[in-house]
């Protein structure tokens, strides 16, 4: 029970931060909405449809909600950074708690806050044309949130192991916007060479994607904006299972660094 509590207060005081920083909140819908403004609107014209009544612009849409969760969660790792630096961390970690609530505290801090953005992004849904039903609404929800503790989790795991803010900030964009680019965000991964091909199926954020996209769009035989693994075109619930796996190690790992920080 007491770590329970112990999570739960982390949890808190990470959304008591998003609350009191709202400009944080602002700052992280403004820039994939000025990708799906400048990217969608720009291009759809010349991009064609790419799928059965699918134009660009819809066919990005799911792909920002997914960046928004992913980078949102990922950068979230840079509270940990911070409380070291600041000593709050060290203060966390002599408490007499299970230092293993302190990763799923934080963890579950970052993808709740990257859903919180996750889903304001969602509310665009209708100015780009793509038709939201309730029940796809809730469909959507856990994926984000799957894909938010995962990505979650990875960054707390790196968080971990960096000592200064400014190595962070100098780490973090050199892995989020490669996983962004070579998820499927802007591009369908049909066609594309070999050695790209090689590493959006190793790219975790791409199962996310993939997914949410899926979804959002009603196309989930995974035919459609699909992945073929090994000659096997992976389903809905196969690319689930990718990234569940993927998030269920790093929290793992993420739960082993902490009980060896000092």
């Amino acid at each position: 029970m007491k770590n329970l509590r112990a999570v739960y207060i982390i949890w808190y005081r990470d959304m008591l931060r998003l609350w009191h920083d709202k400009i944080r909140l602002v700052g992280a819908i403004a820039l994939p909405l000025l990708f799906l403004v400048v990217f969608g609107i720009g291009l759809t014209s010349k991009m064609g449809a790419l799928g059965p009544g699918v134009n660009f612009t819809q066919f990005m849409f799911p792909g920002i909600i997914g960046m928004t969760v992913l980078m949102s969660s990922f950068m979230s790792g840079v509270s940990v950074v911070w409380d070291r630096e600041f000593g709050f961390l060290k203060e966390v970690l002599v408490a007499p708690i299970n230092r293993t609530s302190v990763a799923v505290g934080k963890t579950l801090g970052a993808a709740t806050v990257a859903m919180i953005q996750g889903t304001i992004v969602l509310l665009f849904a209708p100015l780009t044309g793509v038709s939201l039903s309730p029940g796809t609404v809730l469909m959507l929800l856990p994926l984000m949130f799957l894909l938010a503790f995962s990505m979650g989790a990875f960054g707390v795991l790196l968080a971990t192991r960096i000592k200064t803010m400014e190595a962070f900030q100098a780490v973090m964009p050199m892995l989020t916007f490669p996983m962004i680019f070579l998820s499927g965000v802007f591009f369908p991964l049909e066609g594309i060479p070999s050695w790209m091909s090689i590493l959006t199926k190793i790219n975790p954020a791409t199962y996310g994607i993939i997914t949410i996209r899926q979804i959002a769009l009603g196309t989930t035989s995974g035919t459609t904006f699909g992945l073929n693994l090994f000659g096997h075109t992976m389903s809905l619930w196969n690319n689930v299972g990718v990234l569940a796996t993927f998030g269920v190690v790093m929290i793992l790992l993420a739960m082993q660094s902490f009980s060896r920080q000092e």
